[in-house]
């Protein structure tokens, strides 16, 4: 077994000790040392965003004191969410690596499939709406104009 993924399933076990939820475990690694371990701890922060991944990577973040974790791999107990993913593409993290896929995930109850159902450009336009995009261009252009660090 993957000493990675062993310290992955082991911060999964953690959360799931405490109750703080669901059986996924992250950790980060950079030049063969981990950086951040994180779990899920949705129940315990009653915010649905507290996924495994996201938490390592606030941890990650933090230590390294960049929002750029560029170099860094990721271990992971479950095949990332769309969530999880679009936050790993956003660190710039280079590679990742799980455990259970989506459908071993749906299986012990969670909905992931959905959200991969949900993010197709024609159920998209179901939910999301384009409004008031011109005074909202406004306020790209000021931002825009004091040329700020782009990430």
């Amino acid at each position: 077994m993957n000493k990675f993924m062993k310290m992955a399933i082991k911060e999964a076990e953690k959360g799931i000790t405490l109750n703080h939820g669901g059986p996924f475990g992250a950790v980060i690694v950079k030049d063969g040392k981990v950086v951040a371990k994180g779990h899920n701890q949705v129940l315990k922060n009653q915010d649905p965003t507290c996924h495994g991944e996201i938490m390592a990577i606030h941890k990650a973040c933090k230590k390294l004191k960049t929002f750029d974790l560029t170099g860094c791999e990721l271990y992971t107990t479950g095949e990332p969410c769309p969530m999880c993913l679009a936050a790993i593409l956003w660190a710039n993290i280079d590679k990742v690596y799980y455990g259970c896929n989506i459908v071993d995930t749906e299986e012990i109850g969670f909905r992931d499939k959905k959200f991969y159902e949900l993010s197709t450009p024609e159920k998209k336009q179901e939910f999301v709406k384009e409004l008031d995009r011109a005074e909202c261009l406004k306020l790209y252009a000021k931002y825009e104009s004091l040329k700020r660090e782009r990430y």
